[in-house]
C-alpha cells in the first residue's frame, strides 16, 4: 500500500491509544468491525470516505483533522516528485 495509507493507519492508532481504547472499543464507537480497524491501522486496506467520517465522529474530530497527518505526507511526496521543490 502507499505511504498515505500507512500514515492514515498510524494516525488512527495514535488517536485510539490517546483515548485508551482497544480496537474493539473504537470499532463499537465507529460502527465498524474490529478486524477492519486493525487492517486500517496496519495500512493493509484503504478506508472509504464514509469510514473516515465514522472514525472522525468516533474520535470527536473533523475529517480534515483526521486526514491531516496523511495530507502532510502526500505534500512531502509531491515535493520530492517535483525535484525537491516545496509546494
Amino acid at each position: 500500500m502507499s505511504a498515505i495509507v500507512h500514515d492514515f493507519g498510524a494516525t488512527v492508532r495514535r488517536l485510539r491509544e490517546a483515548h485508551a481504547w482497544s480496537q474493539e472499543r473504537l470499532a463499537e464507537h465507529a460502527g465498524l468491525n474490529r478486524t477492519y480497524v486493525g487492517e486500517i491501522e496496519r495500512g493493509t486496506v484503504i478506508a472509504s470516505i464514509v469510514t473516515v467520517e465514522k472514525l472522525a465522529l468516533a474520535f470527536g474530530v473533523g475529517v480534515a483533522e483526521l486526514l491531516a497527518g496523511s495530507a502532510l505526507l502526500v505534500s512531502g511526496e509531491l515535493a520530492r516528485a517535483a525535484g525537491g521543490l516545496r509546494p
